[in-house]
C-alpha cells in the first residue's frame, strides 16, 4: 500500500504559527522533504523533531520528485515543508504534488501560515475576490504581458517581492495601473515589527525611494473599479456619431430598434435619449 505526502504549512516568521498537527505529522512520517535543510534543521531542533531529512528544491525538483514518488509506493509516508509558509504556493512543491497526483500517491495539506493570504486580511481592500501572481516573471517580454493583463483586473491582486526590487516593480505597476492605485505594502508579517504601509503607488515610490526596505514584501494591489472600466468603455463610443454607431450594430443584421437598445446600453444613456438625438 502507497504512503501518503504531507504538505505541512510552517511559520512564515513567528514560531508560534506551527500547528500542533503538523508538529505530530512530521514527528510520525518516515522522511521529511524540505526546500532548504539548513534553514530546516533550526525548526526541527526547535519542536524536537528527530525525523531524517532530504532536499528538495528548484534545482532538483524532477530527479529527487521521482525518488520520493518512489519511496511513497513503497509504502513510505513523506512530509514536504518549504522554507516559510505553505510548500506548493510559488515553490517547487507544486511539481511533486503533480508528480504523486500523476502515481496515484495520496496527497494532503495541513493548512497554516501562507504569507499572501496573511498580508491581503490586513490590506484593508477587497478580500472578496483576489488573484495571486506570486512573482513577476523575470523575462521582460512575459513580464510587460503580465502587467497588461492586470491592467483592467477587477480583483484585489497580490504579488510578491524582494526587497531590492521593489522600487523598480512599484514604478513598472505604476505606469502600468496609474500612480492613484491604492496599495498596501505588508512586511515582516507575524514577527515583532509587522507593517502594513497603505498607500498609492505613487506615494509608496516616493517613500521607499528615501527609506530603503527590509524583508520579503507582499504587495496587495487594489483591482480596477467597473464603473471606471464602464465609463472608459462608453468614453471611446463617443468618439464616433451615433448614426455611426447604429449603423456598426445595423450592418451585423440587427433591427433598428435592437440596435438603439445597443447603443443606448453602450452609452450608458436611454433609449429616447438614442431616438431623440437621431431625430
Amino acid at each position: 500500500m502507497a504512503g501518503t505526502l504531507y504538505l505541512c504549512a510552517t511559520p512564515i516568521g513567528n514560531l508560534e504559527d506551527m500547528t500542533f498537527r503538523v508538529i505530530r505529522t512530521l514527528k510520525e512520517v518516515d522522511l521529511i522533504a524540505a526546500e532548504d535543510t539548513r534553514n530546516s534543521i533550526k525548526l526541527l531542533n526547535h519542536f524536537e523533531i528527530k525525523t531524517p531529512m532530504t532536499s528538495y528544491h528548484e534545482y532538483n525538483k524532477i530527479e529527487k520528485g521521482r525518488k520520493l514518488v518512489e519511496k511513497l509506493l513503497e509504502g513510505q509516508n513523506i512530509a514536504l515543508i518549504t522554507d516559510a509558509g505553505t510548500p506548493g504556493i510559488s515553490d517547487p512543491g507544486e511539481e511533486l504534488v503533480k508528480m504523486c497526483c500523476e502515481a496515484g500517491v495520496t496527497v494532503t495539506s495541513l493548512p497554516g501560515a501562507a504569507a499572501c493570504i496573511t498580508a491581503l486580511t490586513i490590506s484593508g481592500l477587497a478580500t472578496r475576490r483576489f488573484a495571486f501572481e506570486a512573482f513577476l516573471p523575470t523575462d521582460k517580454k512575459e513580464r510587460q504581458e503580465v502587467l497588461k493583463e492586470l491592467v483592467n483586473d477587477t480583483r484585489t491582486l497580490i504579488l510578491y517581492e524582494a526587497p531590492h526590487r521593489l522600487v523598480k516593480t512599484l514604478h513598472e505597476l505604476s505606469e502600468t495601473l496609474g500612480e492613484e492605485r491604492k496599495i498596501a505594502v505588508c512586511r515582516e508579517l507575524t514577527k515583532k515589527h509587522e507593517t502594513a504601509f497603505r498607500t498609492t503607488l505613487g506615494e509608496a515610490i516616493d517613500y521607499y525611494e528615501e527609506n530603503e526596505p527590509k524583508g520579503e514584501c507582499v504587495l496587495v494591489i487594489e483591482g480596477r473599479s467597473r464603473e471606471e472600466i464602464k465609463k472608459e468603455q462608453q468614453m471611446k463610443w463617443e468618439e464616433i456619431s451615433l448614426e455611426e454607431h447604429m449603423t456598426h450594430y445595423e450592418q451585423q443584421g440587427m433591427s433598428r430598434k435592437e440596435a438603439m437598445k445597443c447603443v443606448a446600453k453602450d452609452r450608458g444613456i436611454s433609449k429616447r435619449d438614442v431616438y431623440q438625438q437621431l431625430l
